[in-house]
Order: structure tokens, then C-alpha cells, then sequence
């Protein structure tokens, strides 16, 4: 046992200093064909703007966007690149329009001056496909790095909402044929590290020419403001 106990003693330094040497030799790799591919998700305020004569925002009102994006660098440094997702967000709107039915027609009116409104908005829930042109300082060993992503974005509408609490009744209703279906805009992310910058302006209105409030089609369109966290 003591035989042992000795030759343990003197083989641990020789194990130790085998060990650190094999540690030294073994090169740490660099993946030069790195790639940019990330989740993101993202919290925006959304604002209506291209509003119809006295059709006002409420309250405030929110986004949450989450998805994938496909990095495809196309130059040999590797810092521009094309990103192509697909992604989901929900958005809520609070305004002064009171959305109700009659039969099989919705009908669009403002709320009137003095009528107690408790909630009064429309959620959309899409689904998103954003094209990126990006550029970046990034580098194989560098992920914290400046970024300018402008980009384009469609989304296909799955699914609608609208709820109307005010002393006059409540009225709650859900997928409104009158919503566009294809929804588009611009898009753009600006930043470093993980606190990003980001805009959309929507290209064509919420509602399509079925929507008519006092006798002409809504044409309110949605701009998006917040934030982007990228997560690699």
C-alpha cells in the first residue's frame, strides 16, 4: 500500500505537467467561414400614422417580435452579408375607432366625444419573413461588434383581434376579414452588442378598402419603434 500511495505522489506532477504541455500544443481553432446566423426578439412601440381626419392613438401601444435569421456573408472578410428569417409578432393598437358588426358587414366609427372608453383596440398576430442587407465590424473572435442591418420585411396575417369596453357596450371580435392579409414595410437595426436600435414603416395600410370610416377608406399605417436583441 505505501509502494502505491509513493508512486501516486510521484506521478501526479509528471500527469499535471503532460497534461498543461498536450493543452499548449493543441491550437485553438478559428472558424474563418463564421456566420451571423441568430434568434432574435424584439419589443417595439408602435405608433398608427397616415391617420384619417380625427382618428387619434389612445394609449400606448406594444409589439413583441421573435424569429430566425439565415446569415449568408457575401464578400471574403465576411462583414456584409444577406440575413433571411421568418419570425412571429403580435401587435396592439389603441385608438379611437369603435369596431363593430352588423350581420356579415363591420362597421367603423369614431367614439364619440364624452363616452367612457375603458379599452378600446386591435391586436394582430403575423406571421414575418424579414430580408437584412447587413454590415458589421464583426471578426471570427470578435461577437461584440457595431452593426447597420436595412432590410425589408412582409408578413401574412394568421390571426386578429378587436375589443371595445366603453358605457355604450362592449363588442369583442376576431379574425375581421377587412385586415390586410400581406403586410410590408421597411425596416432597419442599429447598434453594438446586444442593445440594437429598431424601425419598421409599414409600405400599405392596416385595413384594406373594405374599411371605410365616414364614408373613406382607412388608410392608417403602423411605424414601429424599440428595441432588438440578437442572441446568437
Amino acid at each position: 500500500m505505501r509502494s502505491i500511495l509513493l508512486l501516486v505522489v510521484l506521478l501526479a506532477p509528471l500527469s499535471a505537467l503532460f497534461s498543461q504541455q498536450t493543452e499548449e500544443q493543441v491550437p485553438k481553432v478559428i472558424d474563418s467561414l463564421y456566420r451571423e446566423d441568430q434568434f432574435y426578439v424584439g419589443l417595439t412601440y408602435n405608433a398608427l400614422v397616415r391617420l384619417n381626419p380625427n382618428v387619434t392613438q389612445t394609449g400606448f401601444s406594444t409589439g413583441f417580435h421573435l424569429g430566425f435569421i439565415r446569415d449568408m456573408p457575401i464578400n471574403k472578410r465576411r462583414n456584409f452579408s444577406i440575413g433571411l428569417g421568418v419570425g412571429l409578432n403580435s401587435n396592439s393598437y389603441i385608438q379611437n375607432i369603435a369596431i363593430t358588426q352588423t350581420d356579415s358587414d363591420y362597421d367603423y366609427n369614431l367614439v364619440p366625444e364624452g363616452v367612457s372608453v375603458s379599452r378600446n383596440k386591435f391586436t394582430t398576430y403575423m406571421l414575418d419573413v424579414p430580408l437584412e442587407f447587413r454590415w458589421r465590424t464583426s471578426t471570427p473572435t470578435q461577437n461584440r461588434f457595431w452593426r447597420v442591418y436595412p432590410g425589408f420585411k412582409f408578413s401574412y396575417l394568421l390571426y386578429n383581434t378587436t375589443k371595445f369596453r366603453s358605457e355604450l357596450g362592449n363588442v369583442d371580435l376576431s379574425n375581421v376579414k377587412d385586415f390586410n392579409d400581406l403586410q410590408y414595410g421597411v425596416t432597419i437595426g442599429v447598434g453594438y452588442g446586444d442593445w440594437n436600435f429598431h424601425f419598421y414603416y409599414a409600405l400599405n395600410p392596416i385595413f384594406n378598402e373594405s374599411a371605410q370610416l365616414e364614408g373613406q377608406p382607412l388608410t392608417i399605417t403602423a411605424m414601429k419603434i424599440g428595441l432588438i436583441f440578437y442572441i446568437l
